[in-house]
């Protein structure tokens, strides 16, 4: 597996190199540049670097983490050629991008499942209900919900220590809008980050906190960390986050497709064209490589015909939609 903690450096953008060497005036003329959401980037640059391989030097690609929210700022102002989204498009970032006159083709990549992680020493959490994540996050929580007995009385009196992103991830806005019903509904008073390690490191230090992120990254540090089971609203089992329970569905509803958006423009350039079929062409086994769960063949396919035909917008109303089936969304995206 690709190691992840190696991805992120003080926040700069990282370009993917490959043990490419210099490049040329030419090579460094044809460059894609990708930006956006920390959770899709372990695909985009596994994607990248093997694509830069197959092209032997003749193509560039940069990969930068600014968080599904910052990569649509720079893609609405036309400075990046693709962007990483861990949920649909906005719609201020649709007026952003049209007023800008930027059009673009929505594609689906791979599933992930947001994962809820205490610190391995924690020995009261067996399972949490979608409620007792509502308790700690919801906005009315902020300053008054710190100790875990005020979640639940069976658990002890210990400081209650919250990490998560940032509000310009769009993992925050996924999670806001499935555990408490409105997207960046939060509370304010907790530890956020872009950057899923120091989330990942925030709660290996201490035994009294919780954060969440995407499943890679849980992946990457399962030795610090301890995933925890999710009851669903209605369930009769917690289901643990894994490749089958998101495959099979049962992992809800912290579930969701994750995409990228690539721009009309680009897509001009031979290059861009190239990249994007590679990652629909490669994206299943690389999406598993880096801990993501695959489409299914059907809906690489499907969105393969979809960018080819140039079907430009959104399958969603500018809104995320928890529970979203795919076979449903590339529909939608066909009719575009």
């Amino acid at each position: 597996m690709i190691k992840l903690k190696h991805f992120k450096m003080l926040g700069a953008v990282a370009t993917v190199a490959a043990g490419l060497g210099g490049f040329s005036a030419a090579a460094l003329a044809q460059t894609v540049k990708i930006d956006g959401s920390s959770t899709v980037y372990p695909i985009s640059e596994a994607v990248a670097e093997d694509f830069q391989k197959a092209k032997k030097g003749k193509v560039r690609v940069t990969v930068g983490i600014s968080g599904t929210g910052g990569g649509f700022k720079k893609f609405c102002r036309g400075e990046t050629d693709i962007s990483d989204a861990s949920r649909p498009i906005l719609e201020k970032e649709m007026k952003a991008c049209a007023k800008a006159g930027i059009r673009y083709v929505e594609l689906p990549v791979a599933y992930d499942a947001l994962t809820v992680v205490i610190n391995p020493k924690n020995t009261w959490i067996k399972e949490l209900k979608v409620e007792d994540l509502k308790k700690m996050w919801e906005p009315s929580a902020q300053g008054k919900v710190t100790n875990w007995k005020q979640v639940n009385q069976a658990w002890p009196d210990r400081g209650l220590k919250l990490f998560g992103p940032g509000a310009d991830s769009g993992t925050f806005d996924y999670f806001t809008d499935a555990i408490n019903g409105k997207e960046k509904a939060s509370r304010g008073d907790y530890t956020a980050s872009e950057d899923d390690n120091v989330l990942v490191q925030g709660v290996a230090r201490d035994v009294g906190a919780i954060g969440y992120f995407g499943l890679a990254y849980y992946v990457e540090n399962k030795d610090k960390l301890k995933a925890v089971p999710i009851l669903n609203k209605g369930a009769s089992k917690a289901v643990m986050p894994s490749l089958e329970t998101v495959m099979d569905g049962s992992y809800q509803p912290l579930a969701r497709p994750i995409f990228i958006y690539v721009s009309e423009k680009a897509m001009t350039r031979p290059e861009v064209k190239e990249f994007v079929e590679y990652y629909l062409t490669h994206g299943a086994q690389l999406s598993k490589e880096v801990g993501y769960v695959p489409l299914g063949k059907q809906h690489y396919d499907l969105a393969m015909k979809n960018f080819k035909a140039k079907k430009l917008g959104t399958g969603f109303g500018g809104k995320a939609e928890v529970g979203v089936k795919l076979d449903d969304l590339l529909q939608r995206e066909a009719k575009l």
